[in-house]
């Protein structure tokens, strides 16, 4: 396996248990131990997460009661804004409710880094960035004239 399919292999495992711990998360009551084992488990997937991590994605599973979720084709792919160049994985969703029974599929992306560990150069940690973000929206090279 090249190093682009580990990539994509990992990522899709990454977002898959992501996203089960959240579901999983959301089922509890959310104030016990084991929630908050669950909840330190899934900043850990983040490279720096803060408050407003998980508000979209808890908004959107809570709402649509989501029970289980499935990840299909997932792809990653680089991005180039000024002279950086960003990891992000595009994906379909499948949302199930309690009574297995599909909720629909959802087009979402997520923003990733590797970071090299210390005293290797071939091994690395996965941490998302950004989970169900938006890409980037590139601004058109035309410039707004001016107008009379």
């Amino acid at each position: 396996m090249d190093s682009a399919q580990a990539i994509n292999v990992i990522t899709k495992q990454k977002v898959q248990e992501l996203l089960d711990l959240s579901t999983l998360y959301l089922t509890g009551n959310r104030n016990t131990e084991i929630d908050t084992v669950i909840y330190s488990q899934m900043q850990s997937y983040f490279h720096r997460p803060d408050s407003m991590t998980f508000k979209k994605l808890f908004r959107e599973l809570d709402s649509l009661k989501v029970k289980s979720v499935k990840v299909n084709n997932l792809e990653v792919y680089q991005d180039f804004y000024k002279e950086d160049t960003l990891d992000f994985a595009k994906f379909n969703v499948e949302y199930f409710d309690s009574k297995n029974k599909s909720l629909g599929s959802f087009e979402k992306n997520a923003q990733y880094i590797l970071v090299s560990t210390p005293n290797t150069k071939k091994e690395f940690k996965f941490f998302f960035l950004n989970f169900y973000s938006n890409p980037l929206l590139k601004k058109d090279s035309t410039s707004v004239g001016v107008t009379k």
